[in-house]
Formats: C-alpha cells, sequence, structure tokens
C-alpha cells in the first residue's frame, strides 16, 4: 500500500468552520435547477468552503451537456458526474443525466459538486493525490455532517 493511500485512511475528518452563509447557499442551490443558477450558487458555496478551509479558491463549470456516458448494448455500465483538473485548479460539474439530458436531481448535484470539491481540498490542504479511499469518503461524510445535510 502506497504512502499517499495509507495518509488518505489516517484523516478522517475535513479542518474547516462552516459558515452560516454556506448553510444559505445550500438551501438556495436545493430551490436551483437550472445551469445559471446552480453555477452562481454552487460557485458562492465553493468559495465559503475554500475560504473557511484556507486553500485557493476553485474555478467552477456547470454543463448543460449531458453526462459522458458508456453504454453495453442499451444499457448504461458508466457515467461521469463531474471531474476536478488540480493543475488547472478546475471543477467540472454536468446538470444533466446521461441519456434523457434531465436537469439532475438536488442530490445528486450537491453529493457530486462536494465530491470534487473534497478533491480539491484533498490537494491544496492535504498534499494528497486525491483518491477515493475509505479515508476520502469518511471526509466527504464528515463535510455533509458539518453542512447539515
Amino acid at each position: 500500500m502506497d504512502l499517499n493511500y495509507k495518509k488518505s485512511n489516517r484523516i478522517l475528518k475535513v479542518d474547516l468552520q462552516i459558515s452560516e452563509n454556506a448553510k444559505m447557499y445550500i438551501k438556495v442551490l436545493m430551490e436551483s435547477y437550472e445551469e445559471w443558477d446552480r453555477q452562481k450558487f454552487g460557485e458562492a458555496l465553493l468559495d465559503e468552503l475554500s475560504d473557511s478551509a484556507g486553500i485557493d479558491i476553485v474555478k467552477l463549470k456547470i454543463s448543460s451537456a449531458k453526462q459522458y456516458h458508456k453504454k453495453s448494448g442499451n444499457r448504461v455500465v458508466m457515467r461521469q458526474y463531474g471531474y476536478y483538473r488540480p493543475r488547472e485548479n478546475y471543477i467540472y460539474v454536468h446538470n444533466r443525466t446521461a441519456v434523457q439530458g434531465k436537469i439532475l436531481a438536488f442530490k445528486t448535484f450537491l453529493d457530486t459538486l462536494l465530491h470534487e470539491w473534497l478533491h480539491h481540498y484533498d490537494y491544496k490542504k492535504l498534499g494528497l493525490n486525491s483518491i477515493h479511499s475509505a479515508g476520502f469518503y469518511s471526509r466527504l461524510n464528515h463535510l455533509k455532517e458539518l453542512l447539515e445535510i
């Protein structure tokens, strides 16, 4: 097991205070569906989280394109909800479903947004090559607890 993986699994919580503004942006996002609104309030939420964590603000792009996906026969076997590019300091999130192009449900959208921001946190704050370890998911759950979602 490599050192990055071990370090990721040792850190179970995020080190930040959640502002009332961050909680308010969650509530506003809950009522937002269109790309423009999710872009504006998603950026505001990520700015709040980044400021609280003492890390660089990350650029965000909410896309109106359908999710990238692969099919086997008539079944979707893989879909990409979003991604983080550490060298570009950039998060990209799809706002539409893979096949039908419907607006993503709020929970799916928010889970993706926070998941990608946590990769940013891991890279900038913890110095990790952020991976999907048990520690990563523990930190993600802790972040959601702090945000009361």
